[in-house]
C-alpha cells in the first residue's frame, strides 16, 4: 500500500515537472527575442533593471518589469518607469502580440517612436513620457483603437499631432504637453457638440476626424508646446492651463509664448502664413479689442517702469557695497542655525558672461526640453535670442541643501571652464546665478549629434566612416593636448570616455566635463569648516595627485581608440573586457587587422598601425612610461594623413568622402 502511494506520488511529480516543462518550451520565442532585443537597444542600465534578463531562461515571466498572462503564454505588461535606462525603443517590440500596458516613463531614451508600436492593438496603456525622444508622433498611433492612456508629455516630439488619433475612441486621457509640438489641434469640422451628463463636451458626428470625437476623453494636456491657431470648441471644457504656454490666438488661453518665441520656432511656419493674410471678418472682431488691449498696455508699462527704476537703485546700492568682495552666507546644513560667512573673490567672474533665470528660461522653452539627467543635475538643450543653441546644466540641489562648499565649488567649476578655449572642447558661454528661485546652472555650446559613444554602438554604422573616425581620432587628441600640455595649470577631465565625446553636425568632437559635479557633490559632504578665501581647487592638486589623474586620462583615451576602430563597447557581459581582447592582436602585428569592426570599408593599414601604436602607448600598465599627450598626438598627425592629395592616391570614393565629411 505504502508502495503504492509512493509510486502515485513519484508520478504525480513526473507529471508536474513535465507541465512547467511543456509550459516553459511553449513560451513564443519571438517575445523573448523581442525583449532581448530592447534590452541590446539600452546602453545604459544603472539601476541593474535588465540584469535578470536572461534569455536562457526560456520563459521570462519572472523577469524585472515583465508580467506574462494568467496562462504565462505571452507578455501582458511591461514597466520599467524610473529605471533611468538610456537608450531607443527597439521596433521589435511589435512582436509582443497580448500586450496591454507598456510602461516607459521617466528614463533617458532616445530617438523617434518606432511606427511599429501602431501594431499593440492589445495596448490600453502606451506611457513613454519624461524621456529624450524626438521627432514627429507616429501616424499609425491611431490604430491602438484600445488604448485608453496616451501619455507622451516631456520629451522633444516635433511635427503636428495627427489626426488620426481621433480614431482612438477609448481613449480617456491623452497628454502631449512639454514638447515642440506644432501647426493645430486637430479637433475636426462641422462637429455637432453636445454637453454629457458629467460636464464633458464630445462630438456626436462619428464620422469627421480629429479628437472632437472622442466621447471618453477626460484628461488632455497640450500646453507649453508651439501649437497655433484656434482651440477647437468641442475641447473648451478643459482647464485652460492645458493649453498654456502655446502661441494660441484664441481669447479662451492664457499665459501664452511671446511672439518673438514662437517666431524663432521652426514649427511656426504656419502662425507666419495665418498672420500675413488676416480675413476680413477676423479684422472686425479684432478692432473693438483695441482700447482694452491699450489701456492693459498702458498700465503694464507703468508698473514695469516703476519696477525698473526701483530695481535700479537696489542694483546700484548693492554693486557699491560688493565692488571688491561679495559675501556669500549659507548654512552648511538645514539644522545649522548660524549663518557661514565665505568671501568670495569678486573678480573671479568678471569676464564671464551672466545670464538670468528667465532668458534661460524662455531658451528652454520652459526647461522641458530635456537632454539628460543624473542624481544631481539636470541638462536642457535650448535656442538663445541669437539663435545660438546651447546645453543648460542646472544643479538640482535646493538651497537649503546648498552648502558652502559647494558655493565655492561652483565659483571655482565656472572660472575654470572659462579659461578653456579650443576647438574640440564645448565652449562655456557663461552662467546663471539667482537665490529667488534658486538657480546654479552652466550654459555651454551645444553639439547636437550625440556622444562617440551612441554612434559607435547604437547608431548608423555608415555615418562613422574610416575617415570621419580618423577625424574624431585627431579631434580629441588634440583636445586632450591642449588640457594636458597647453593649459597652466593643467585641465583633467573627470571622466575621459566616448560618454564624453560630443558630435556636431560636422562629426567634429567636443570633450565634454559632465562628470565633475558628481565628485564635487561627493566631495561636499566630506567638506566641513570655513572657508576664508577661494583660491581654484585644480591649483591646489599636489603633483603627484595631478599627475595620476593626467596618466588616467590617457589610458582612457586608448580605450576609446580601441572603441572607434573596433566598434565594440569598453565592457560587456558577452565579450569582456575590451583591452583583455585587444591585447593578443596588439602584441602581434600581423594580426592589429583582427581589431577593426567588420563593417567599416575603406580602411588604411598604415592609419591602422599608427592607431595601434598609440594604443599599446596609452594603456602601458606602469604609468610613468606613458607619454604625454603631446607625444602621442604628434605620432598621430605624423602618420595619419587626411589631405586630399593621399586620399586620392588611396581611392577616389575616399577623397569624395572626405569632401562630403568635411
Amino acid at each position: 500500500m505504502k508502495q503504492s502511494l509512493g509510486f502515485r506520488l513519484l508520478l504525480g511529480l513526473v507529471f508536474s515537472w513535465r507541465a512547467v516543462l511543456a509550459q516553459v518550451q511553449s513560451f513564443p520565442h519571438y517575445e523573448v527575442s523581442a525583449l532581448v532585443a530592447f534590452k541590446r537597444s539600452a546602453f545604459e542600465d544603472p539601476f541593474s533593471a535588465l540584469s535578470d534578463w536572461d534569455s536562457v531562461d526560456g520563459s521570462p515571466c519572472s523577469w524585472t518589469g515583465v508580467t506574462c498572462s494568467a496562462n504565462r503564454d505571452c507578455v501582458v505588461s511591461l514597466n520599467l518607469s524610473g529605471s533611468s535606462l538610456k537608450g531607443f525603443l527597439t521596433p521589435e517590440l511589435k512582436k509582443l502580440r497580448c500586450l496591454q500596458e507598456l510602461h516607459l516613463n521617466n528614463n533617458l531614451l532616445l530617438g523617434t517612436i518606432p511606427a511599429e508600436i501602431g501594431m499593440l492593438k492589445n495596448l490600453t496603456v502606451l506611457d513613454l513620457s519624461m524621456n529624450r525622444l524626438t521627432g514627429p508622433i507616429p501616424p499609425v498611433l491611431g490604430e491602438l483603437i484600445a488604448v485608453n492612456k496616451l501619455d507622451l508629455h516631456s520629451n522633444g516630439l516635433t511635427g503636428s499631432i495627427p489626426p488620426g488619433l481621433g480614431k482612438l475612441e477609448n481613449l480617456v486621457e491623452l497628454r502631449l504637453d512639454r514638447n515642440r509640438l506644432g501647426g493645430q489641434i486637430p479637433g475636426g469640422s462641422n462637429l455637432n457638440v453636445s454637453a454629457s451628463s458629467h460636464g464633458f463636451r464630445h462630438a456626436t458626428d462619428g464620422k469627421s476626424g480629429g479628437l472632437c470625437q472622442l466621447s471618453k476623453l477626460r484628461m488632455v494636456d497640450f500646453s507649453y508646446n508651439f501649437l497655433v491657431g484656434q482651440i477647437p470648441s468641442c475641447l473648451k471644457y478643459l482647464q485652460r492651463s492645458s493649453f498654456q504656454g502655446n502661441c494660441f490666438q484664441d481669447k479662451y488661453t492664457i499665459l501664452q509664448r511671446t511672439s518673438k518665441s514662437c517666431r524663432s520656432n521652426k514649427n511656426q511656419a504656419i502662425a507666419k502664413e495665418r498672420n500675413k493674410q488676416p480675413t476680413g471678418e477676423h479684422k472686425k472682431h479684432q478692432s473693438p479689442q483695441q482700447p482694452e488691449w491699450l489701456l492693459i498696455l498702458g498700465v503694464t508699462t507703468g508698473f514695469l517702469v516703476v519696477v525698473f527704476i526701483i530695481t535700479g537703485i537696489a542694483t546700484a546700492v548693492r554693486t557699491c557695497r560688493l565692488k571688491t568682495l561679495e559675501k556669500i552666507h549659507w548654512k552648511k546644513t538645514m539644522s545649522w542655525k548660524d549663518d557661514m560667512a565665505i568671501s568670495i573673490d569678486g573678480d573671479m567672474l568678471k569676464n564671464v558672461l551672466r545670464f538670468s533665470r528667465e532668458e534661460l528660461e524662455i531658451a528652454c522653452e520652459d526647461f522641458s526640453n530635456i537632454i539628460g539627467t543624473s542624481p544631481h543635475s539636470m541638462v536642457y538643450k535650448g535656442t538663445m535670442k541669437d539663435s545660438t543653441e546651447v546645453a543648460v546644466i542646472s544643479l538640482c540641489n535646493l538651497e537649503d541643501q546648498w552648502t558652502n562648499y559647494l558655493e565655492l565649488s561652483f565659483h571655482n567649476k565656472v572660472a575654470d571652464l572659462a579659461r578653456l578655449d579650443h576647438e574640440n572642447l564645448a565652449k562655456l558661454l557663461g552662467y546663471c546665478k539667482e537665490n529667488e528661485p534658486f538657480s546654479r546652472m552652466l550654459v555651454l555650446g551645444y553639439a547636437s549629434n550625440g556622444t562617440l559613444y551612441e554612434h559607435l554602438h547604437y547608431g548608423d554604422g555608415s555615418q562613422l566612416s574610416w575617415i570621419r573616425r580618423m577625424k574624431i581620432i585627431l579631434g580629441v587628441a588634440r583636445g586632450l593636448r591642449y588640457l594636458h600640455t597647453e593649459l597652466q595649470p593643467p585641465f583633467v577631465l573627470s571622466e575621459m570616455s566616448s560618454n564624453a565625446v560630443y558630435l556636431t553636425e560636422e562629426f567634429s568632437p567636443k570633450l565634454v566635463d559632465f562628470e565633475s559635479w558628481k565628485i564635487i557633490f561627493s566631495e561636499s559632504k566630506k567638506s566641513a569648516g570655513y572657508f576664508s578665501k577661494v583660491s581654484l581647487p585644480e591649483y591646489n592638486v599636489p603633483r603627484e595627485q595631478q599627475e595620476m589623474e593626467i596618466q588616467a586620462n590617457i589610458f582612457a583615451f586608448g580605450v576609446v581608440l580601441l572603441e572607434i576602430i573596433s566598434g565594440r563597447p569598453p565592457y560587456c557581459k558577452e565579450r569582456g573586457c575590451l583591452i583583455n581582447w585587444a591585447t593578443k592582436y596588439l602584441q602581434n602585428p600581423e594580426e592589429i587587422s583582427k581589431l577593426v569592426d567588420p563593417e567599416l570599408k575603406n580602411t588604411k593599414s598604415e592609419d591602422l598601425a599608427v592607431i595601434c601604436s598609440a594604443v599599446s602607448l596609452c594603456i602601458e600598465p606602469d604609468p610613468t612610461k606613458r607619454p604625454s599627450m603631446q607625444i602621442i598626438t604628434a605620432a598621430l598627425e605624423n602618420g595619419i594623413d587626411l589631405s586630399p592629395a593621399a586620399l586620392l592616391k588611396e581611392s577616389p570614393l575616399a577623397w569624395a568622402e572626405l569632401a562630403l565629411s568635411s
